[in-house]
């Protein structure tokens, strides 16, 4: 278990952390939740993870990143054209890459999916 609070992961990366302050007031108003912070990322949890954020600029040195990344995973691919990257992470299993450049991007699709993974997850 990692002793690291959401303070010390978003430290000195401002605009990250009020992209993830978005998606975690959009994720309480789904319910219950816990907060799991790691050295590489957030999740977001109930009985298993059902979304994680992390910075993209830790790890790949081009400045055009986002500021944050939101993925899900969901058991088909989701035909919108957002997402960054979709991968295949095992049978019925594939997770969704989306790039979050300014809080408007935390709209309503970004809600009608954290609530189907949150669903998911009980």
């Amino acid at each position: 278990m990692s002793d690291l609070t959401i303070d010390d992961f978003f430290r000195g990366k401002e605009d990250s952390r009020k992209l993830f302050d978005a998606i975690s007031r959009e994720v309480d108003h789904l319910g219950d939740a816990t907060v799991q912070v790691s050295k590489s990322q957030v999740a977001f949890r109930r009985r298993k993870s059902f979304a994680l954020v992390w910075i993209p600029g830790q790890y790949l040195s081009n400045r055009r990143t986002a500021p944050l990344v939101l993925a899900l995973s969901f058991p088909t691919r989701d035909a919108s054209p957002r997402w960054k990257e979709i991968t295949e992470a095992g049978p019925n299993r594939f997770t969704h890459h989306l790039e979050l450049y300014r809080k408007e991007d935390v709209d309503d699709d970004v809600r009608r999916w954290l609530r189907a993974t949150w669903e998911q997850a009980a």
